[in-house]
C-alpha cells in the first residue's frame, strides 16, 4: 500500500491538533453547564437551569467517551478493542444530539484498535456529511479478517466532505489545522490499518468504505 504524500505531520503536530478538536468538542457543552450553574446562583428558573445542566452534562460526558475511544488509547492494555464498544459510543454520540438515527450490522469481534478507531472516525465524517440530521447505516463484514467497513448517510442538505476528498485524491488547499485534523487522522489510521477508504455520492445518499487491502 503506498504511503499518501499528503500525511506530513510530525506527531507532536499531530497530537497537539487532535487535543484542540477535542477541546472544541467539548467546550460548547461545558460552557453551557457553567451558563446553568449561573442561572441557579442568580436565583431564576432552576428548572430550565437544571435542564441545561443534565443535557449539557450527558453531552460532554458522551463526546469525552467517544474521544476516549476515537483518538486516545482507550485504556486498553491490547491492541485489540471489542467493535460493542465502538457501536455504543456511536449510537450514544448521535442519540446525545437527537437528531440523526444510528443503525448498526454485522459480527460482534474484537479486532485491532485501529481498525475500531478508523471506524469511529469515519462515522465522525459520515455524521458531520449530514449536518441537518438523517440516518446513518453502518455494517461490517468480517472485521477480524478481510474487513469492509460500509457507512451510508442519508439526511438533508448531504455533502461530501471536501477536506477527506482533498486528503484522499489530490492536494490540500490549505495547511492542516484543528478543523481538518479529523480527516486527516482518519486517512492516517486506514493507512496504519492496511485499509483504503472510498467516497461515492449516489444523490440520496453518501457512502463511505474501508476495505483491507492485499
Amino acid at each position: 500500500m503506498a504511503k499518501n504524500p499528503n500525511l506530513t505531520l510530525t506527531g507532536p503536530d499531530l497530537a497537539a491538533l487532535l487535543c484542540s478538536r477535542v477541546c472544541h468538542d467539548i467546550i460548547s457543552p461545558v460552557g453551557a453547564i457553567n451558563n446553568g450553574l449561573e442561572l441557579l446562583d442568580e436565583g431564576g428558573a432552576d428548572a430550565d437551569a437544571m435542564d441545561l445542566i443534565r443535557t449539557s452534562a450527558l453531552n460532554a460526558s458522551v463526546r469525552l467517551k467517544f474521544a476516549r475511544l476515537a483518538f486516545g488509547a482507550s485504556g486498553s492494555v491490547g491492541a485489540s478493542i471489542d467493535t460493542g464498544e465502538a457501536e455504543k459510543a456511536a449510537k450514544d454520540f448521535a442519540a446525545a444530539e437527537k437528531k440523526t438515527e444510528v443503525s448498526w450490522n454485522g459480527p460482534r469481534a474484537i479486532i485491532a484498535k485501529n481498525r475500531v478507531k478508523l471506524l469511529l472516525n469515519l462515522f465522525l465524517i459520515a455524521y458531520g456529511a449530514i449536518p441537518r440530521g438523517g440516518s446513518i447505516d453502518i455494517t461490517l463484514e468480517n472485521p477480524e479478517f478481510d474487513a469492509l467497513f460500509t457507512l451510508v448517510a442519508k439526511g438533508r442538505m448531504m455533502r461530501v466532505p471536501p477536506k477527506l476528498t482533498e486528503l484522499l485524491s489530490g492536494t490540500p488547499e490549505e495547511a492542516v489545522d484543528a478543523h481538518s485534523i479529523q480527516p486527516y487522522y482518519t486517512v492516517l489510521l486506514a493507512e496504519e490499518a492496511g485499509m483504503a477508504i472510498d467516497v461515492a455520492s449516489t444523490g440520496e445518499a453518501i457512502v463511505f468504505t474501508a476495505r483491507t487491502e492485499a
